[in-house]
């Protein structure tokens, strides 16, 4: 006998059909089942189709008021659209003609550079040490890869330790086991030949691992200081010598992470990545190296942040540009071993660290180490969470290794090869990010390459402009940021840090360093100040309407963002405005009775003394002086309301 085995009841529980079909059902035949060729998981659903998404959607813009009766159906998608800071468009749909064609292990590399069933190793996890003391650092150092650290990436100079320290900070460490990326700044050529030194006295010339991390296109961006590409000690120089003996060793460290920290964009980063790649891979072929030994030399060090779809796309791309750039330069032919796909080394953002509420970066970073290891990054450093306090101590570091530990080892991140490959939004999003990303990069080229638009001011004035526009989603709190712009705590203790030494003032031309919290945090600072100074913090007096289920939700977020400038709130009825001390009011309730009672209310608040009164919401009412609502200029309210509060600045 044949029949028809039964679909799974959960199509007639939510009322659609079942239509019985070769592809969604399995045949019994004499007790044994066989399973059909092709199993569509909603194949008991009707079939999903875009214009009927795009009905449903237009039915809920119409009560809204963004979408009405007339508006074409093919025009709903772009009423929901946005832009990334590079203006990449941000649809709310994608579908399978988004997906980008390619295979893992092949150019150009979008996937992974390592193909399928040899991408079971991870990453490599690598910390950052930059403590003054070399003898700590070492400490620290070995303590790191006893615990799960596999490269060591360290800092030369001011802030770290001297570079005739390098000996003694690596005495301990097998070389041939563990990388040693360097960050000597101006003083690379001596801290080369300081590691030069230390291999050859190992007789690890032809098993060293690592990077010398010369930069001098990135330290020129960073600092205005210029540094020539070629002659004794130079990056060329470098490369010759480490391409010729010292083959596990890679000269040259495109760090991008500077745009990123000027504000810039995920394709303002990457197109300045490659125009300095490209820079440099036009010096190593004229002193002498191939193509591939070129290639070679290279490793790009990129931000990621808490947007994981971002960071994600943003890695997907790099390899795509490098790709396209091996293409271009004429790179053809096997590639196998993946020589010519770029190396990645990504590291948490520092732009998106914050001082206060600092226990909130575990989890930013924890997003960030995420989004690396989805977008195949080769090595991963996560910066500790007390990074803005001052020197990490011991709990920052191993917070910052275990996270990636956990990611490894417990979630098993690495144990699939792109995890994010298949998903419409990443494809799409990398595809646009990538050509935003050329975009940028050719506008570089065109104005005579990387060093001639940093001394033209071309890259400063657009990353300038993209910082201004973070800037005030920040301040409008468009682009939140827990413990900080939101959700503030005034009553934190911070933990107490060594305070770090500070870097040299950039010479004119480097390009600033910015972070997301500061226009909130320099408001705290105030605050605290003025708190420290008198012995009472600034305060607000919130004077709410009508039964506490009216007012609430207004009461609650007119305290969230008073507070997020470090000024206290208490609340109560308008009478009791006299007694609370505060010398500025806030009317909260709704919008009904506010029209009943707002203008009694704010007469009576400024018979009691009150120097301004803002109401929440929106409305205009005798007495009322400014509102606050939903995408207002919290900085300017909270710097308007402390220069009320007599609070310095």
């Amino acid at each position: 006998m044949i029949e028809a085995a039964t679909p799974r009841a959960h199509g007639r529980r939510y009322g659609h059909p079942r239509p019985i079909t070769a592809n969604t059902c399995s045949l019994t035949i004499q007790g044994m089942t066989v399973p059909p060729e092709e199993l569509e998981l909603a194949a008991a659903f009707p079939p999903a189709e875009r214009d009927r998404w795009r009905e449903l959607v237009k039915g809920v813009l119409r009560k809204s008021g963004v979408a009405n009766e007339d508006t074409p159906l093919e025009e709903i998608e772009g009423l929901l659209t946005r832009e990334s800071y590079d203006g990449v468009p941000l649809a709310p749909l994608y579908t399978r003609d988004d997906t980008a064609p390619g295979r893992p292990g092949l150019a150009p590399y979008l996937r992974a550079v390592r193909p399928d069933g040899e991408g079971l190793a991870g990453w490599d996890v690598r910390q950052r040490h930059a403590h003054p003391d070399p003898a700590a650092v070492r400490e620290a150092v070995l303590a790191d890869l006893e615990n799960g650290v596999t490269s060591v990436w360290l800092t030369l100079g001011e802030p770290g330790p001297p570079v005739e320290a390098l000996p003694e900070v690596l005495r301990g460490v097998h070389l041939n086991l563990a990388p040693v990326v360097l960050d000597a700044g101006a003083r690379t050529a001596e801290a080369a030949e300081a590691l030069f030194a230390v291999i050859d006295e190992r007789g690890q010339a032809a098993t060293a691992l690592g990077n010398l991390g010369a930069d001098p296109l990135g330290l020129r961006a960073r600092t205005g200081e210029t540094v020539p590409l070629d002659g004794p000690g130079s990056v060329t120089d470098l490369a010759v010598r480490c391409a010729r003996g010292f083959p596990g060793l890679r000269a040259v460290t495109v760090d991008a992470t500077v745009h990123h920290d000027a504000g810039g964009g995920d394709a303002e980063e990457l197109g300045a990545a490659v125009a300095a790649g490209v820079a440099y891979l036009r010096a190593l072929t004229g002193a002498g190296l191939t193509l591939d030994e070129a290639f070679g030399q290279l490793e790009f060090r990129l931000a990621v942040n808490a947007d994981q779809f971002s960071s994600i796309a943003k890695l997907r791309a790099a390899r795509r540009l490098w790709a396209r750039v091996a293409e271009v330069c004429g790179a053809g032919g096997d590639d196998a071993a993946g020589r010519r796909a770029a190396r990645l080394h990504a590291v948490t953002s520092s732009a998106m660290m914050t001082r206060r509420d600092p226990w909130v970066n575990m989890l930013r970073t924890t997003v960030a180490a995420f989004a690396a290891g989805v977008g195949g990054a080769d090595a991963v450093t996560v910066q500790p969470f007390d990074v803005r306090l001052g020197l990490p101590d011991d709990l920052g570091r191993r917070i910052a290794r275990n996270t990636q530990t956990l990611l490894l080892e417990e979630s098993s991140l690495a144990r699939v090869v792109d995890p994010a490959g298949g998903s419409w939004y990443v494809e799409r999003l990398t595809e646009e990010t990538a050509r935003a990303a050329w975009a940028w990069f050719t506008e570089i080229e065109k104005a005579g390459g990387f060093a001639a638009a940093l001394d033209s001011g071309l890259i400063a004035g657009r990353l300038a402009a993209t910082w201004e526009r973070r800037r005030r989603d920040l301040a409008h709190r468009r682009a939140p940021l827990t413990g900080v712009s939101e959700f503030p705590n005034l009553a934190e203790e911070l933990p107490e840090r060594e305070p770090a030494p500070g870097p040299a003032a950039p010479a004119p031309g480097g390009l600033p360093a910015v972070r997301y919290a500061q226009d909130f945090e320099a408001l705290r600072d105030r605050a605290d100040a003025h708190a420290e100074a008198t012995g009472s913090r600034p305060k607000v007096y919130l004077a709410t309407l009508g039964p506490i289920a009216v007012h609430t939700a207004r009461a609650t977020f007119a305290a969230n963002l008073f507070q997020a400038g470090g000024i206290e709130t208490v609340s109560g009825d308008p009478e009791g405005f006299a007694a609370s001390g505060a010398k500025v009011a806030c009317l909260c309730s709704s919008d009904t009775l506010y029209a009943e009672q707002a203008e009694d209310a704010a007469r009576v608040l400024r018979e009691a003394g009150a120097a301004k009164v803002w109401l929440a919401g929106k409305g205009t009412y005798e007495g009322v002086d400014a509102h606050l609502y939903a995408g207002c200029d919290a900085v300017a309210v909270l710097e308007t309301t402390l220069d009320d509060l007599g609070v310095n600045r």
